[in-house]
């Protein structure tokens, strides 16, 4: 069983600077054919100083550090046995390509299902630009199976 000790434990900060290539890459990746994520001119002539990230884009900045990994390796979570369970999103302000943003991430929960054959622990998360306004709230959840 996970220990509740965690609750409440915060991650490092995770720090991502967003590069147009990366953001264009994440783009294509996900199938985006909205030309505001592709092209400079198209994301300016919609009002944004540059490439916006793309909607789920921001979970890449924790995923990049390797906090979570960490976390859960602590926890004594064997990586073998975790899944990413689910990923929510509440934005602020667009992200656009040359922010720097900040992940502040939290343990918020730790509970099981099926008599501890799986257990959950939810992360909050703010993510925050290099001028520190709240850019977007993210809650994950990820599993362990026994």
């Amino acid at each position: 069983m996970i220990d509740k000790k965690w609750l409440g434990y915060e991650l490092p900060v995770s720090t991502l600077l967003l590069e147009r290539g990366r953001l264009r890459a994440f783009a294509r990746a996900i199938g985006e054919t909205d030309h505001v994520y592709l092209d400079v001119e198209a994301a300016r002539a919609a009002g944004y100083p540059d490439l916006p990230a793309p909607p789920t884009f921001l979970f890449a900045a924790e995923q990049d550090s390797g906090t979570q990994m960490a976390m859960a390796g602590a926890m004594g979570i064997s990586l073998d046995k975790l899944l990413h369970g689910e990923q929510g999103f509440t934005y602020h302000r667009p992200a656009c390509a040359g922010d720097t943003v900040a992940v502040h991430t939290r343990v918020s929960e730790i509970y099981d299902r099926k008599g501890g054959a799986l257990e959950f622990v939810v992360t909050l998360s703010e993510v925050r630009n290099q001028h520190d306004e709240p850019v977007a709230d993210l809650r994950g959840v990820l599993v362990c199976r026994h």
